[in-house]
């Protein structure tokens, strides 16, 4: 038998969800969409004296700005996917990234609450036949933005359970699930169009039902109704991405079905660790108790079906 050296055992810390790369190309792609259409709105509205234009133009540079985050999330974590200074790899940073938007998307839409509060105590005259046009065309640039984020990637890798052959047995394939396999990065920049494109629906309704029934106030309350759906989204992903930058179980199931397969063969699992390395990627650790003459490589093999565990620490305990 061949001797073996502490080479044979080391394995890539690269924690990156497999679509990184296109994720990262299409963020660029709609940053520049996002500030061709900026750009076009202050000059337009520099030059034909609209205060709307300028107003819009302001208004897409927050979102170009937090795509400009998640770009740049996604390009430093590739750079430094190999640097050692990173004990588990950069697959975290896109969640990073992700809470980091959510809290400028919650610091948004307490904005938009309070300038449509203000409106109805102070009522602002609308330019119905310059703001019509720009709520359209924000909506068109919000709804393609998301086409293009969102195109042909499936941000909840629902890969189910698959049975492969291995020498004669059947064995069930376990993958990360739901919010395990999720790029939060992504799902943050999607979050920032939809809901720009959802407040864009909602005041093109109102400002045709303002111009058309007088009703002014319809306006800030279709902000207000904006401001508490953005918020709600801004809520979720905080939520979502604060667990996992504080190692909670991402996965239930998996954490589970984990311990069954350790003590449905007699053991007792003293301790369980599982965390999330980057989206489809998990961390275990794990203390086995046993009185059989078992090692290390015994539960390792036993665990190898757990396709999504990237990162396994074992440690054996004898009775």
């Amino acid at each position: 038998m061949p001797s073996q050296t502490a080479e044979t055992f080391r394995h890539s810390h690269v924690f990156l969800a497999t679509d990184h790369a296109r994720s990262e190309r299409r963020t660029w792609w709609v940053i520049w969409i996002c500030a061709a259409m900026m750009l076009a709105e202050i000059l337009g509205g520099w030059l034909f004296g609209s205060l709307a234009l300028i107003a819009d133009g302001l208004h897409m540079s927050t979102h170009a700005g937090a795509l400009l985050l998640a770009a740049l999330a996604y390009r430093y974590a590739r750079h430094h996917a190999d640097d050692s200074r990173f004990s588990f790899g950069t697959g975290k940073l896109g969640d990073l990234a992700g809470f980091t938007s959510a809290i400028i998307l919650a610091m948004i839409s307490l904005f938009i609450l309070y300038e449509a509060v203000m409106r109805f105590f102070a009522p602002v005259p609308i330019h119905f036949a310059a703001a019509i046009p720009i709520a359209c065309v924000g909506l068109v640039v919000n709804l393609a933005s998301a086409a293009i984020l969102s195109g042909g990637h499936d941000h909840g890798h629902d890969h189910g359970h698959h049975h492969h052959g291995h020498h004669g047995h059947d064995h069930e394939h376990e993958h990360a699930h739901g919010m395990g396999a999720r790029d939060n990065n992504m799902r943050a920049a999607i979050t920032h169009v939809a809901a720009d494109a959802a407040v864009s629906i909602l005041v093109i309704a109102g400002l045709f039902a303002a111009r058309g029934f007088g009703w002014l106030w319809i306006d800030p309350l279709v902000g207000i109704i904006g401001a508490v759906v953005i918020a709600s989204w801004a809520v979720r992903l905080i939520r979502d991405t604060a667990g996992i930058l504080l190692d909670m179980t991402p996965d239930a199931a998996m954490h589970e079905k984990l311990r069954d397969t350790i003590e449905g063969d007699g053991d007792q699992l003293a301790d369980l660790h599982l965390w999330r390395l980057g989206p489809g990627h998990f961390g275990a650790i794990l203390s086995v108790a046993t009185q059989m003459p078992r090692d290390a490589a015994y539960y390792r093999l036993r665990l190898s079906h757990f396709t999504s565990l990237s990162h396994l620490t074992i440690e054996v305990q004898r009775l």
